[in-house]
């Protein structure tokens, strides 16, 4: 079909899988099939727990082989996957494809629905949602539901009182991140939402007033 070769008689069989569809190897648990029995054993894994491969720094542990090696890399800081356009470098293969994208500007995943695209095939998830209502986080405490896991986490910090987000400067905590970004502004003293004709007035306004003064 596609003229492929290999070495091994036992490697064409299971290449010609793709073309044919076969997945000779079911799970007796779910019944899900696939074409390789390495394929199978690591499924199985999700049913029995098991996950043999463990990281010497942290102890977690893994399903998977390259789920480790991936894992490793967050104390290695090792960055292997480099962008040729600004030099970019990430630990994950497929966070450098969509990285690409930002310089490309391909984006291949579409709502069926408004025909508004995406890089990342998660992002048009998430944007579906919009129009199917879906909201399949929800909290354990008042059933709330959300669309997004990560908004469902700041909520559930409403009932257990948990605000990670620390001032370095006086200690307060919020439960938010913008939250404690602008309240360090107060210490800063920067204000990022500026007019400058309000600026310009109020210079003026100062320095009129501290003439007036000197002449009094």
């Amino acid at each position: 079909v596609c003229s492929k070769s290999f070495a091994h008689s036992n490697g064409l069989v299971v290449h010609q899988r793709i073309h044919t569809g076969e997945k000779p190897y079911s799970c007796e648990v779910c019944s899900k099939s696939f074409a390789r029995s390495n394929g199978l054993v690591v499924h199985q894994r999700i049913h029995t727990g098991e996950k043999p491969y463990s990281c010497e720094v942290c102890s977690k542990s893994f399903t998977q082989s390259n789920s480790l090696i991936l894992h490793q890399r967050t104390h290695t800081g090792e960055r292997p996957y480099s962008c040729e356009v600004c030099s970019k470098s990430f630990a994950h293969n497929n966070v450098l494809v969509v990285h690409q994208r930002t310089h490309t500007g391909e984006k291949p995943y579409s709502c069926e629905v408004c025909s508004k695209s995406f890089t990342q095939g998660n992002s048009l998830i998430l944007h579906q949602r919009t129009h199917t209502g879906e909201r399949p986080y929800s909290c354990e405490v008042c059933t709330k539901s959300f669309a997004r896991s990560n908004v469902l986490v700041v909520h559930q910090r409403t009932h257990t009182g948990e605000k990670p987000y620390s001032c370095d400067v006086c200690g307060k905590s919020f439960s938010k991140r913008n939250n404690a970004k602008r309240h360090q502004q107060i210490h800063s003293e920067v204000i990022p939402y500026q007019c400058d004709v309000i600026c310009e007035y109020s210079s003026t306004s100062t320095s009129s007033n501290s003439s007036f003064s000197s002449a009094l």
